[in-house]
């Protein structure tokens, strides 16, 4: 059985990445399979160094799948339109508004969100700022990545659909009906989006996302079959 490393939401902090990525060293070796759930962007201070480190890692033959979240897409529409709002977030919030964080992404490309600043100055300004070839990286994200004994997803996946049926907009953003949904999918489900104190194992599903995005730490663990691990300093905690 093909131990296969996962990290969850990172969320622009890059210091906490580079702490998962040593952790996932130490127990696995550079060779290492590893999969990022997403949300590479927002609330934290670095998410351009996130991004650059990620690319800069596949570039150099590192086995890393990176999925596409539901803040690096609304980075994209975002630059697409300046007052994109997503129907799926809580209330009516713009991408720079500090629930979601984008302020924070863009400061770190270099951008001035001073919010004296004119809403379409700023945007002019990430448009300069962004190079396309983090863009196109981030367009280019998969939504899914299966193995024989997982499948891996931002938010998770629509109870009652098929997997190839399954939303782009359910793949990054859904929390119930799944999250208290007992489905069989046959394989674990691997996700984030939802934070938790810490990552956490269900009857059907791992949570990945411990709140990095809120402070807290990013703890990388390692799936085994359907069986989970939190890794540590002091080595292996079950889930």
């Amino acid at each position: 059985m093909q131990p296969i490393f996962a990290v969850g939401d990172i969320h622009g902090y890059l210091d906490q990445l580079h702490l998962a990525l040593e952790t996932i060293e130490r127990e696995g070796g550079t060779g290492a399979t590893t999969v990022f759930t997403g949300d590479f962007v927002d609330r934290g201070p670095d998410s351009r160094g996130v991004i650059e480190t990620l690319m800069q890692g596949q570039a150099q033959g590192r086995p890393w799948v990176c999925l596409l979240g539901n803040h690096d897409r609304y980075l994209l529409r975002y630059l697409d339109f300046l007052a994109y709002q997503d129907r799926r977030t809580s209330r009516p919030l713009y991408y720079t508004d500090p629930p979601i964080g984008g302020d924070k992404t863009l400061e770190s490309y270099g951008v001035d969100v001073d919010v004296r600043r004119w809403p379409e100055d700023i945007h002019a300004d990430a448009h300069k700022a962004i190079p396309q070839a983090h863009l196109d990286w981030i367009a280019g994200l998969p939504l899914i990545y299966e193995t024989q004994d997982q499948i891996f997803v931002h938010a998770g996946l629509r109870p009652g659909v098929a997997l190839h049926d399954q939303e782009q907009s359910d793949l990054v953003w859904i929390r119930e009906p799944f999250l208290s949904d007992t489905t069989d999918w046959g394989r674990v489900v691997v996700h984030g989006h939802t934070a938790l104190q810490a990552p956490e194992a269900y009857v059907n599903r791992i949570n990945l996302d411990g709140g990095a995005g809120y402070g807290r730490p990013l703890v990388p663990c390692v799936i085994e079959g359907r069986k989970g691990y939190a890794l540590g300093a002091n080595g292996r905690r079950a889930l």
